[in-house]
């Protein structure tokens, strides 16, 4: 795995995700600015990301788009307020926006969860690298199956994330205040465990499989390519 690979690989999550949320708590806690300044300033990354993308490469930059919407939904709940179940409650709207997002791109056939898992199937490696865009090009036999699994990876976070949403609001009208308060992140953690294992299971293994049965193929100078029905 070379250098430049691997940058290229976790570039995405980098620049989509780890700048936004590392530069929010940095105008936060460091430069000591209010929550409204913070997201307000920590969207600005993905912003410039979401309009290059669409100006530059005629494409929707769908992972920084996501994270400007959820920063966008964050600035107006931090106008919410009221009694202690509806300040429970509100932190339901960040899980359900990214829910929604990520079945949305599956729906458009791109799923956005594939950003993050790629990197970590491909490792930097060249040959793996060509042997994934000969999978979600449909140029080799086992496309059909990789572009399912790749899409099922998706769906699982999403309607996990989806569900969390679901059980923060339950929980935030039907639970003492006192035990919702830390049950909230208890609900967190749960649906990561769950989103790991179950994507991990139903979708990452058989692609991790066919992945490895791809590059053997290459490697063996007997590409199997997809015939046209």
């Amino acid at each position: 795995m070379t250098k430049n690979t691997g940058i290229h690989n976790f570039r995405p999550l980098i620049l989509d995700v780890a700048v936004p949320l590392g530069s929010y708590y940095v105008f936060k806690d460091v430069f000591g600015m209010s929550t409204f300044g913070a997201l307000a300033w920590s969207s600005v990354v993905p912003a410039l990301r979401t309009v290059w993308g669409l100006v530059k490469e005629r494409q929707t930059n769908a992972l920084a788009g996501l994270i400007l919407v959820v920063n966008v939904v964050s600035l107006l709940l931090s106008f919410v307020s009221g009694d202690p179940r509806l300040m429970l409650a509100k932190d339901s709207g960040v899980s359900s926006v990214v829910a929604f997002g990520i079945l949305a791109s599956v729906w458009l056939g791109k799923p956005m969860m594939t950003a993050g898992m790629k990197p970590f199937l491909v490792k930097g490696d060249a040959v793996k690298e060509a042997a994934w865009e000969r999978l979600v090009s449909g140029a080799s036999v086992r496309s059909a199956a990789f572009r399912t699994k790749e899409k099922e990876f998706s769906v699982v976070w999403g309607l996990v994330l989806l569900a969390e949403c679901v059980a923060r609001i339950v929980g935030a009208y039907t639970i003492p205040v006192d035990t919702m308060v830390w049950l909230g992140s208890v609900y967190l953690v749960g649906a990561m465990v769950i989103g790991f294992v179950v994507s991990g299971g139903l979708a990452v293994e058989p692609m991790e499989k066919m992945l490895a049965a791809e590059v053997e193929a290459a490697e063996a100078g007997t590409p199997e390519v997809a015939v046209a029905a």
